[in-house]
Order: C-alpha cells, then structure tokens, then sequence
C-alpha cells in the first residue's frame, strides 16, 4: 500500500484540461544539478533565460515523499471559512479535520465509475500532472449523491510530480471557499492510486480561448472581465490571515465557466507567504518561464509581487492575444514581456500591438489605462508594483467607467465604440520612462546582491 501525508505545499502540476508548459524545475527521486549550459544547447531555454538561471544559483532538487498511511472513506468534510497551515498528517487525521468537511473522500472505484473506466473520449486534457478526464457522480456512483459534472485529475505515478503536489491541492482548495477560485468537490488516496475532483468548468482554459483559436473570439468585455475575476482570486489568496503566493499565475491556470466566469486552479506551486516582520520567503525556485518574477528567479526570494509580476504578463498577453514565450516569432519577440514593455507607454505604437481581432470593441483611451496598468505590474522592482488589492479597485472602476459610458451612448443613439483621441505627447520625460530608469537601477543593484551571496 502507498502511503499517502499532507505536506506544506512545494511544488507544481498541471492544470485541469491543458497541456503543462515547461517549468523552471521539476521534481526527482535522485538529487540532480541543473547545468544551463546544457539546457542552453539542447534548446530547452534561450541564451536570456539560461543567463537569468544562472544568476539565480540552481538549487539542487530532491523528492523526499516520506512514508505515511493511506486510507479510503466516504466521509464528507467542511472546508472553513480561514486558512490555518496545517503539519504533516495522515488521511484519518485529514478526516477529522473541521477545516474539510465540505470536501467528499471517493474510492479509486467510484472515479472509475464517474469516468466510464476513463473512456478515452472523456480526457479533458494531459500534463505534468496526468490525465483529466470530464466525469458525472450521480446515483450509480455513489447512491443519494446529486448528480454533478466534474473535472478529475489521476496523477501519472511516474511523471515529474508526486504526491506533494497532490497534497498541497487538497491542503489549499481544501480549505479555502471564493467565488475565483476552483472548487475542489473531493479526492482519492486509495493504494497507489492519487485522484482530485472538481468542480467541471465548461469553457476550458483561457489559454485555450486566447491562443489556439477555438470557438469564438475572446472580446474586449470578456477579457476585461477575466481580468477582475482572476485578480480578485489572487488578492483574495494574498489577504488571508496567512498570505498565500499562487507562484504559477498564467493563462492555462485561469479556467472559465460557461458564462466565462473566471476561476484559478492548480495550487500546487502555492506557497505560505512572509508573515510579521518577514520580507519575503525564501525557496527552491519554481514556476513557468515567461511568468516567473525576475526577482525571484535571481534569488529565490519570493513574495505577494512576484504573483503581481505574473498578472501583469497575462494581462500583457490579453491586450496583445500572444503566447509570454513564443520561439515562432520575429527573434526580438520571442519574449513578450521584453518586446512589448517598452511600447506600453507610447501611445500610438501601444495601439498598433493590441490583438487586431478585438479592432472596434475599445476606446483607445481604456487601451492605454490597461496598458498602463499592465506596465506598473510588470515593475522590474518588486516595490514598484501594485497589491492586488489595489489592481482590483483600478479594474473594477475602469470597468465601471466603461458600462457608463457605453450607457451614454445608448442613450444617445450613438452606435459602435467611440474611439478616442490618443492624448499627445509631451516634452516632459514619460511616466514610463522614469520608471525605466527606476528599472535600470534595480537590475543592477539586483546584479551586484546576487554575486556578494555565497
């Protein structure tokens, strides 16, 4: 029998229904060093991220699971209302647990059951994780249960994650109840057997939306409003009464509702964040190239900006509708973040970049407002960046702002979109352009703090 504990949360796997992007690190049995160089030539990074790895002194990465005792049950448990960090326990310590009592324990043949034996027709998708298949718990699974549309991850025994990461899902979602957060419905720790059932969310990743083209196009409205949902799950993850870092904010993290409604998933990169007078938190870097915080991945040390950092690298790819890393562009673009930065505070060039399917859904003028917004959240200096708190309050105005206006012009017979005029430019030196400046020194004291470390 294979044991099964709940551990802090370390590491990371892929989310429901998309294919894992290639990750900073991933977990081993055998204790390993990661040589760049090697990475370099194989293709598997850029000269730029090879370099930034480097800086960051690699860690060596070991996968101690330890040993613990696995049990199934039927039992319901209630998830409440705050998060308290839990130390390692056993599943039977697990069930008495008032902070889970919302959350179902299946056994293995119950999800084999709901899945039709995981009928290959079912898989929703594959990644680091396993497989994830769409399923139905009703009756005939577990007799009295409402029937309910699920999502259910089978972890790969032999992938790059193990059971840590399934332990630091259930530790999370299984505690924690919002409105943009993916709903953990219950597990299974049967054997060899790891298992998560969610809440089915019918419209996929946003990944999948905004990059490979599926269905209908992603709107301004609708991107706008992903937008909110997804920084209220983080700021609500950054104000508990511990503040929790998601670590792996990206696009194929962000699922959406049948009414694009959004949610997070996949905690298990989520980290306990820096409490009292603790400035950050130190650990083994971890994350999606193209996301990560460049702080971060230079010294480990990681805090509620670097997932601030993340936000505004998808908020980028919202504006513009292209991948953070993208090896089939133009070689200057192959880093969006790097290419499209710059342009963020200069108008007409900024106009010319957004994603021409949304051309005559926006004002330029709400154009500008997000990019600078995006820009202030993609701050080289952590300190420069806004809470979430605070990204919240800016979009969920601008959001206002747009439905009066938009109003107005119903009001008045007008039809389409009023396109702005681009606010001229000035001789003073650009908002952007100090903060570039402020950037340039950051960098360098970031540079010469890494070399003095031992």
């Amino acid at each position: 029998m294979i044991p099964c504990f709940l551990a802090p949360p370390s590491s990371s796997f892929s989310n429901l229904g998309a294919t894992l992007p290639q990750r900073l690190f991933h977990r081993n049995k055998k204790k390993r060093k990661i040589n760049p160089d090697q990475y370099l030539r194989s293709g598997r990074l850029d000269a730029g991220e090879a370099v930034i790895v480097k800086l960051g002194k690699l860690r060596n990465v070991d996968g101690d699971d330890g040993g613990y005792e696995s049990v199934t049950s039927t039992t319901k448990q209630d998830r409440s209302g705050s998060y308290t960090p839990l130390s390692p326990m056993n599943i039977k310590d697990l069930r008495q647990s008032p902070g889970y009592r919302d959350v179902d324990i299946f056994g293995y043949d119950e999800l084999r059951l709901a899945t039709k034996h995981f009928r290959p027709d079912l898989i929703l998708g594959e990644g680091g994780f396993g497989v994830v298949y769409k399923g139905v718990i009703d009756e005939n699974v577990r007799p009295g249960y409402k029937t309910t549309q699920v999502a259910i991850k089978e972890l790969n025994r032999e992938g790059f994650q193990g059971d840590r990461e399934w332990l630091a899902e259930v530790n999370y979602l299984g505690q924690f109840s919002h409105p943009n957060l993916v709903k953990l419905i219950g597990y299974c720790c049967e054997d060899e057997h790891r298992l998560l059932v969610y809440e089915y969310m019918a419209s996929g990743s946003l990944e999948k939306h905004l990059f490979r083209r599926v269905g209908s196009t992603l709107t301004w409205s609708k991107r706008m409003k992903i937008a909110l949902h997804a920084a209220k799950g983080l700021a609500f993850l950054h104000g508990a009464e511990r503040p929790i870092i998601y670590r792996d904010f990206k696009t194929s993290n962000i699922l959406l509702d049948a009414d694009f409604n959004a949610k997070l998933s996949d905690f298990g990169l989520a980290k306990d964040g820096p409490i009292g007078d603790q400035t950050h938190v130190s650990t083994r870097v971890m994350g999606t190239y193209g996301y990560a915080a460049p702080e971060y991945v230079m010294t480990g040390h990681l805090t509620a900006r670097s997932d601030v950092y993340g936000f505004g690298v998808v908020l980028l790819e919202l504006l513009i509708g292209s991948r953070a890393l993208d090896k089939s562009r133009p070689s200057r673009q192959h880093n969006l973040v790097e290419w499209a930065r710059p342009l963020l505070n200069h108008n007409k060039k900024l106009l010319k970049i957004l994603d021409p399917r949304m051309e005559g859904q926006y004002s330029s003028r709400s154009a500008i407002k997000v990019a600078h917004l995006a820009n202030q959240c993609l701050s080289q200096n952590p300190k420069g960046r806004p809470l979430m708190s605070q990204v919240v309050e800016i979009l969920e105005k601008f959001q206002s702002r747009e439905a009066n206006e938009e109003e107005q012009m119903i009001r008045s017979g007008s039809s389409g979109i009023t396109i702005y005029e681009v606010p001229k430019d000035t001789g003073e030196t650009p908002v952007g352009k100090k903060q570039h400046e402020s950037d340039e020194v950051y960098r360098s004291k970031a540079r010469e703090k890494s070399r003095s470390e031992p």
